[in-house]
């Protein structure tokens, strides 16, 4: 029978790994860049949204600033909860 199936990443089995890992530390940079950028100008258009009593542009701003701040919080936490779930996974029987 099929009971002795399992998988094991590893980040030697194949070639190219070590690329493919700096590639997503790259891209991580880039989206914590991203997430940066957008917190500013999200915190500008709140404020000035504010000063001028334009609820539109304040809640345009309000809704960048959560936006970015959780893509923040998602890439940083990105590895532990793939992990989490990769985990949980291999623990179903």
């Amino acid at each position: 029978m099929l009971d002795a199936l399992n998988l094991t990443p590893s980040t030697s089995a194949l070639p190219g790994s070590a690329e493919l890992q700096q590639l997503a530390n790259g891209l991580a940079a880039w989206g914590l860049i991203g997430a940066m950028i957008a917190l500013v100008l999200g915190a500008a258009l709140w404020a000035i949204g504010s000063h001028t009593q334009n609820m539109h542009q304040s809640l345009a701003g309000r809704r960048a600033v959560l936006t970015s701040l959780v893509a923040a919080l998602l890439i940083g936490a990105a590895p532990h909860l793939i992990d989490f779930f990769f985990k949980t996974g291999v623990a179903v029987r």
